[in-house]
């Protein structure tokens, strides 16, 4: 199986595509102000506890405080009290630990009001960005994620992924971290760490190492609500926990973003170095590899099937819900539960990529088509966990009820990914009617002459959608031609299909949008 990364860079951040067989995965978008990422730490403090929910309300500097449970606090919570008081007091310069004494640890079943009180100062990790109208959710038992290893200050246990199947390689994997960790470090070791040396392993270690270090020297002089340590960006974490043989490529479209990877890379794995590209096309990247039309036929409550059938998903605040449909297939089977059987199964592999592509978590409920033989039902159930065991996220799958339906639980922690795939008409505004169509060809060629001839801009670019582009561009004597002649300078059109067909935008050679500045008749 093939994998490859594309990240398009926008103004207001970049959209990141996970290819699988050249078919599209995981969407993830990236802000320039996406704040609150899972994996951040901030310096928080408390602003209210809540007995009735043995819970803390933090103050990280979003709108709305974050929530942290007893549960979430971890064993060691009195050691990182004390070890953030003795750093924050500049009374403790050694930031790796050593000698550091531990804090016996908390009980499982306690009061938070006995750990924390109001304006206490505490280290949290966000491990659920806000979602809806919640704020983040935190934990104060701190990781660190590296491509290898998880670093996890103040333990000393060392576990190994129980996707590690092989004894002596746990054995041997154990030994090797047990030998090289430092003290007041646990760790736990990641399946992609299997048959790699203790070198890489050394390696990993130290920068994780290096990065709680770094941070620990920003709390000394850190303000409430500060980031003491950030969690990598989207791109990089992608790259972080997919890197594999199976990948081919990864093509980036801004050169500073591209050079940041290929940076992150090099350290990481050198040999790999050479598959990060340099998007240079002439159309946009996502329009260039299918992706914008991708977008359009995945994200719709509709979704097709391959060799017919359909899938009809729902959301709502509390689950989600999928229904299957057989469509035109329920004609090309011998029997009913042929066609039902062979129409569930291929919905199954959609129903894991969509829970991927749209990030959907907490309880999905999917109603598949009824089956009678219990061999069907199971085979259905198999499908879908052997679909979900590429899934990163925690999910649990529970067969299918007397009723054919099957729930699925999946961890939620960020927001979901939707995308609204119906066009509202520019033009009308909804309203049913709207200006001639084949109007609009000449007004755009009468904002073009505004912005040639009254603005002056010098290098002009188009983007258009794809009928308007063929319309200006075909035949030999082409409307794009007959600019050239009348203000000589070649206008550049760039297909986009993520526009409505009568509307366009003028772009400057960088790619920003130009203002069409037109006085009104009333000035």
């Amino acid at each position: 199986m093939s994998t490859e990364l594309l990240i398009d860079s926008a103004q207001n951040g970049s959209r990141i595509a996970l290819l699988q067989d050249k078919s599209l995965v995981e969407l993830h978008s990236e802000g320039m102000d996406n704040q609150f990422k899972v994996g951040d730490i901030y310096l928080g403090t408390v602003r209210k506890i809540v007995n009735g929910l043995n819970a803390a309300f933090i103050d990280v500097g979003y709108e709305k405080d974050a929530f942290l449970h007893y549960q979430d606090l971890g064993p060691n919570i009195n050691s990182l009290i004390k070890f953030t008081k003795m750093v924050r007091n500049n009374n403790y310069g050694n930031y790796n630990l050593k000698g550091f004494e531990n804090v016996p640890e908390i009980e499982k079943i306690g009061k938070i009001s006995n750990i924390l009180s109001k304006n206490n100062q505490v280290l949290v990790q966000v491990v659920k960005e806000p979602i809806s109208t919640k704020g983040p959710r935190l934990s104060c038992e701190l990781s660190l994620p590296g491509r290898y290893l998880v670093l996890v200050p103040f333990s000393d246990s060392v576990n190994v992924s129980k996707k590690i199947r092989s004894s002596d390689e746990r054995k041997r994997l154990l030994r090797l971290i047990n030998s090289i960790k430092p003290a007041n470090f646990g760790v736990i070791i990641r399946t992609v760490a299997e048959g790699q040396s203790v070198t890489e392993l050394d390696k990993d270690l130290r920068n994780l190492l290096t990065n709680w270090e770094e941070g620990m020297k920003k709390l000394l002089k850190a303000k409430s609500r500060d980031k003491i340590i950030g969690e990598m960006s989207m791109a990089s974490s992608l790259v972080r926990d997919l890197l594999n043989e199976s990948f081919d490529a990864i093509t980036v479209e801004e050169e500073s973003t591209y050079d940041q990877i290929r940076s992150y890379i090099r350290s990481i794995a050198p040999e790999k170095e050479k598959i990060v590209k340099l998007y240079n096309g002439k159309a946009k990247l996502f329009e260039s590899f299918g992706i914008e039309k991708q977008i359009k036929s995945l994200f719709g409550q509709a979704v097709s099937l391959p060799q017919g059938g359909y899938l009809i998903i729902e959301h709502t605040e509390a689950l989600h819900v999928i229904d299957v449909n057989s469509g035109n297939k329920s004609n090309q089977e011998s029997d009913q539960e042929s066609t039902a059987l062979k129409t569930n199964l291929v919905a199954a592999k959609e129903i894991g990529r969509q829970l991927r592509l749209r990030d959907m978590g907490g309880i999905i409920v999917v109603d598949f088509i009824d089956m009678k033989r219990a061999e069907n039902k199971k085979a259905i159930y198999e499908a879908m966990k052997n679909e979900l065991k590429s899934d990163r996220s925690k999910h649990t799958v529970l067969p299918l009820s007397k009723f054919g339906l099957m729930q699925i639980t999946r961890q939620r922690v960020r927001p979901e990914v939707n995308i609204v795939t119906k066009e509202t008409c520019p033009a009308c505004n909804g309203t049913g009617k709207i200006q001639a169509s084949i109007l609009v060809a000449d007004k755009l060629e009468k904002d073009l002459d505004h912005m040639a001839t009254i603005q002056n801009v010098d290098k002009i670019q188009i983007g258009l959608h794809p009928y308007l582009h063929a319309y200006f561009t075909t035949g030999v004597l082409s409307r794009r031609v007959k600019w050239f002649f009348k203000y000589y300078k070649w206008i550049k059109l760039i297909k986009d299909s993520s526009l409505p067909v009568t509307e366009y935008r003028f772009l400057d050679e960088s790619g920003e949008e130009i203002e069409l500045k037109i006085k009104s008749e009333t000035e």
